[in-house]
């Protein structure tokens, strides 16, 4: 019996669920600048924040970890 194939729309939402959310990163943020709605950049820029910070931290204890800093 032949393996049950999955459609690769429902691959990637899986593939994207076990990743998380995406960091915002270049494109994005541009486009929300181009697009010129201050309400959704400012909504951008809280989130970047947030994230900047959690990846600062994750960093410190990864480099703390390693003997680093």
């Amino acid at each position: 019996m032949p393996a049950k194939k999955t459609s690769s729309s429902k691959t990637s939402k899986a593939a994207a669920a076990a990743r998380g959310p995406l960091p915002p990163y270049g494109p994005p943020i541009k486009e929300a600048i181009a697009r010129g709605n201050t309400a959704e950049m400012k909504k951008l820029a809280a989130s970047t924040r947030k994230w900047l910070k959690d990846v600062q931290a994750a960093l410190d204890k990864l480099e703390k970890a390693i003997g680093g800093k």
